[in-house]
């Protein structure tokens, strides 16, 4: 078995790019629309100047508190619109709009995974992929273009119901929508004998599940129990994805695989956004395994 530290950079966007970021910012392109978003670990000096930025934004969003804020308009832009990505199995169409929590409805950088899991579903008669944490479903988009049988689990409604547009968009059918707490359903799965070809999960730092019996998530206390319920539910050969997007190191995460799931080949690393002034922007931590 091997194992490998690597930039994770997604190469296939035609209709998304980072223009440039710094000074705790990032400037992007999403189709036809340019925002100005914050970006913490964006603390060099931009390419371009101030005044470029804002030729070129036609919304910025202001934060007003830890999580949320507004969005800024200096340009005529719609409130919803269409990208795609073209994937080795076919266009993948995400529905954007502005949120009060500064995202517009995909991270870019896990194209870099959609890839990885379409060429790993190969590898598998009747593949069944769980997706975690799943948000507006890119990787579920992916997995399914691809032929799996795609489970998506996600723990707010709304969310779930934004990936089926996406879904619709893409012209894709049949991924089964489970709305729960994610650490829940997998022990479930795991009571039930259910077992999955491709695992794939990216879970918040912190959390509190929608409804009744709200429980709380906080990845330090859960990330190992759910790593391994998560080891109960994979067949002998399988792949898993995992990103975060909290500050734990990568090491972390590969001992903490290494620990749960039988010896396998790991690739660990940074997902980044190269912009167009050569700067890269690293967006969060990804461990890959696969058997």
């Amino acid at each position: 078995m091997k194992s490998a530290w690597e930039r994770f950079e997604p190469n296939g966007w035609r209709e998304y790019s980072l223009i440039d970021s710094g000074n705790g910012r990032k400037l992007e392109r999403w189709g036809e629309v340019v925002t100005i978003r914050p970006e913490v670990t964006a603390i060099w000096s931009p390419g371009l100047s101030d005044k470029e930025w804002h030729q070129l934004a036609n919304a910025e969003f202001v934060q007003d508190g830890s999580r949320s804020g507004k969005w800024k308009r200096y340009k005529k832009c719609p409130d919803h619109w269409q990208i795609s990505y073209p994937s080795s199995r076919g266009k993948l169409t995400f529905n954007l709009r502005f949120t009060q929590f500064k995202h517009l409805g995909v991270f870019p950088e896990q194209a870099a995974n959609w890839e990885f899991i379409i060429d790993h579903i190969q590898r598998f008669p009747n593949p069944r992929v769980l997706n975690l944490f799943a948000y507006t479903g890119g990787a579920s988009l992916a997995a399914r273009a691809a032929g799996a049988e795609v489970t998506h689990v996600d723990s707010i409604r709304a969310v779930i119901d934004w990936t089926r547009e996406n879904m619709e968009s893409s012209r894709l059918t049949d991924i089964r929508w489970v709305v729960e707490d994610a650490l829940r359903f997998v022990q479930r799965e795991a009571k039930r004998g259910n077992k999955y070809h491709g695992v794939i999960m990216d879970p918040p730092s912190w959390g509190i599940s929608p409804g009744k019996g709200k429980k709380k998530w906080k990845l330090e206390d859960q990330l190992v129990e759910l790593i391994e319920s998560t080891a109960e539910i994979v067949e002998k050969q399988h792949f898993l994805i995992l990103n975060t997007y909290s500050g734990l190191a990568n090491s972390t995460l590969e001992t903490l695989i290494n620990t749960s799931f039988p010896p396998s080949n790991t690739a660990c690393g940074d997902l980044i956004l190269h912009s167009e002034t050569e700067r890269k922007l690293a967006t969060g931590s990804c461990l890959r395994s696969w058997i």
